[in-house]
């Protein structure tokens, strides 16, 4: 749940898909890897994932406005509202402008999918899933279906226990598995990619496996027993109620927690040895936790440390003792503290370990004897393996290519080996183990995957208006001449102290293959440098990630690296704020944009508080309904109210029409005012032969906020 906790609120760790899990979050590009599978038997954590997925993220970045869709359950000749047409005729206008645009790029488009296909099947086909061994058993999760077989088993024998087709649910795929301690059931999340609610389907394990409950819109869920499952429900983009049900004797549901507060998210996490779950209410800079039993599920929860005000802390047990994450005491960035579980209150807690300066912890596990961090500082990746008995340190420095890890399932806190992938934008996933016994990193040779050659990685720092320094990481062919003629692709997040997306992705090293050189540029609002990095770029500091980020093209050029007439700059989610903002502001610096989802009207969503998530937004942006001061200043950076009369770059856009997340009809607005700027500019141009910028918004019919097939991201 440490893990967990991280990327629910973005402090010190993606949906990134990765979520994720908005991981990144979960957002990131839609063209990702494999679905992400979060399987634990018995409770146990267990996570494969490219990206932060939505299971364990809940990316609720933005607020869902009402009337962003058409209702389509209306009386009959009721008239539609004003905004209503409105959004229509936009929407309709359009879907016409993209229908004539897109037919331009059919045949690039078939070539791109071709390389990508290509791409997928030779670095990624051989991934797999994650194999779950629970005692002799094994599980696992393959297209849709969830298999059984036994661990000694040579001949391959295995048993469909699930399959998603065969029990009418062929537009979901699985997100969650979790097996209960005397295997008897299986419970299984099913989520549609229309949809951020899943549906937690309970199996009856056996001869002939059955369905014995479905249970509508649920986030979380962990066993408890052998049949008492605890879920948290979600609606409205919300988690506040958890609910425990029973299967055997008496077979009931009943109410366990309610929070009350609405800008809190709950969820439930099982610790690694099943001594107890959590339940951890969370909002973006405070947390509470509640203990329950596991040996006396039945009995009220017990409460760890009652919420302080920007106190964050997160719970794992070991030996009758809690260790905690937490940023309680100076300086407030993470540390690792222990108490026992009957005075565990923070007056009883001890420290263990406090990260350094600009250290990013990205993960966290916790085995029997070890503790193992997964660390960032200056862009480079490390373990620290501490000892739980002797508290000592061991540093592990990883490859100097690694940008991103990926945990691989430990089901049992006992095992003596710590598993784990590294990957970068434009390196497939490598497998390594790190052996407490041995005290070594192993690269483990699982699969054959082709060598990436002939890439090089450079780390640079730009300074920005302030002086501060921001991290760029940058790759490019080391054998390239003329780096200042090749074409450049700029990444920039910036927001909710989330890292930038860094795992491997096809498309990325398509374009690395055939020239481009990719940048990613770790601007304040992000979480790279830890708590402080994210807090110097949110609120009334948001203006940092813009200077950074010119700061960090600006240095790419003098570098060498490429120039603006071939510069590119994306962004995903809230990325869209400081793209759009750098693309009113100093848009001779870039010749393209490419937005995904992008968060382009801030002032008019902030300002809507009967919108589900704007009151726990305000922690991010600030509330300009209170507070003046804070209104005029989102105004002077908020990319839709700040379009003029310019030069622009060409600007390409996609956006869904079943985002829960960024309302389409800001975007809508976005696209048409910046349509409108850009003829205008033209025709006071005199100048003949000046190309007119494009402003092109695909509208995804299908498709939402968070995570999408292989299939699905590939199309798109």
């Amino acid at each position: 749940e440490l893990r967990n906790y991280l990327r629910v609120l973005g402090f010190g760790v993606k949906h990134y898909s990765g979520h994720n899990h908005l991981q990144t979050a979960c957002l990131h590009s839609k063209l990702k890897t494999q679905n992400c599978h979060i399987l634990g038997c018995s409770g146990g954590t267990s996570s494969h994932r490219t990206v932060p997925p939505a299971s364990i993220l809940p990316w609720r970045f933005f607020c869902c406005k009402k009337g962003t869709k058409v209702p389509s359950e209306r009386k009959q000749n009721t008239p539609l509202t004003t905004s209503e047409l409105l959004y229509k005729d936009l929407l309709k206008s359009e879907q016409e402008n993209w229908n004539v645009i897109s037919g331009r790029y059919k045949a690039l488009t078939k070539s791109i999918k071709e390389k990508l296909e290509e791409f997928h099947n030779k670095y990624m086909f051989n991934s797999g899933s994650p194999r779950i061994r629970f005692g002799e058993n094994v599980y696992f999760e393959e297209n849709g279906c969830i298999f059984f077989s036994k661990a000694d088993d040579d001949e391959g024998n295995v048993e469909i226990l699930f399959s998603t087709e065969d029990f009418g649910f062929s537009d979901a795929f699985i997100q969650r598995i979790r097996i209960s301690p005397d295997q008897r059931y299986m419970a299984i999340s099913l989520k549609s990619e229309n949809s951020e609610e899943a549906t937690c389907i309970i199996m009856k394990l056996g001869h002939f496996p059955a369905v014995e409950k479905v249970i509508p819109s649920v986030f979380s869920f962990e066993w408890a027993t052998n049949d008492a499952l605890y879920y948290t429900s979600q609606k409205n983009l919300k988690c506040q109620n958890v609910f425990m049900t029973t299967f055997t004797n008496q077979k009931q549901t009943e109410l366990v927690y309610a929070e009350q507060d609405a800008r809190f998210f709950v969820d439930i996490y099982c610790t690694k040895d099943r001594r107890f779950l959590t339940i951890n209410s969370n909002s973006k800079t405070t947390s509470e936790v509640w203990l329950v039993d596991c040996r006396h599920p039945f009995k009220p929860p017990a409460l760890v440390q009652a919420r302080t005000k920007g106190l964050i802390y997160h719970v794992e047990h070991r030996k009758d003792e809690l260790y905690i994450l937490t940023t309680y005491g100076e300086p407030a960035e993470y540390k690792l503290m222990k108490a026992p579980v009957d005075s565990c209150g923070m007056e009883n807690w001890q420290l263990v370990y406090t990260l350094e300066e600009k250290s990013k912890l990205v993960d966290l596990e916790v085995f029997s004897d070890h503790c193992v961090m997964f660390l960032k500082n200056a862009g480079l990746l490390y373990l620290n393996v501490i000892s739980l008995l002797s508290h000592s340190v061991q540093t592990i420095k990883l490859p100097t290519w690694a940008c991103e890890f990926e945990l691989e399932s430990h089901p049992e806190h006992t095992t003596s080996t710590c598993y784990f992938q590294l990957t970068s934008p434009v390196h497939p996933p490598k497998h390594f183990a790190y052996s407490f016994k041995e005290n070594n990193l192993i690269e483990q040779a699982v699969q054959e995957v082709p060598i990436i050659r002939n890439c090089h990685t450079t780390r640079l720092l730009a300074k920005s208006k302030d002086e501060t320094l921001v991290p760029i990481t940058v790759f490019h062919n080391m054998n390239s001449k003329e780096l200042h003629r090749k074409p450049l692709l700029v990444h920039v997040y910036g927001a909710y102290g989330i890292d930038l997306n860094m795992s491997f992705k096809e498309e990325k090293l398509m374009l690395f293959e055939e020239g481009w050189i990719l940048a990613y540029c770790h601007v304040r609002g992000g979480g790279e440098l830890g708590l402080s990095w994210h807090k110097d770029g949110s609120q009334h500091n948001k203006l940092n990630g813009l200077h950074d980020l010119k700061a960090c093209i600006t240095l790419l050029h003098e570098q060498g690296f490429s120039q603006p007439k071939y510069t590119a700059l994306t962004a995903a989610s809230a990325g869209g704020v400081l793209a759009g903002a750098l693309c009113n502001t100093h848009p001779e610096l870039i010749r393209a944009m490419v937005l995904q989802a992008p968060f382009v009207d801030v002032l008019n969503t902030m300002m809507q508080t009967h919108l589900p998530l704007t009151i726990e937004e305000q922690e991010e942006w600030g509330n300009p309904l209170a507070d003046e001061k804070c209104m005029m200043y989102i105004k002077s950076y908020c990319p839709y109210q700040n379009i003029k009369t310019q030069y622009y770059p060409s600007v390409f856009i996609t956006a869904y029409e079943n985002d829960q997340r960024v309302p389409l009809i800001g975007i809508l607005r976005y696209a048409q005012k910046l349509r409108k700027a850009v003829l205008d500019h033209a025709s006071k141009a005199s100048k003949k032969g000046n190309q007119i910028p494009d402003v092109i918004l695909n509208i995804q019919a299908n498709g939402s906020h968070c995570d999408s097939s292989w299939e699905d991201s590939l199309n798109e």
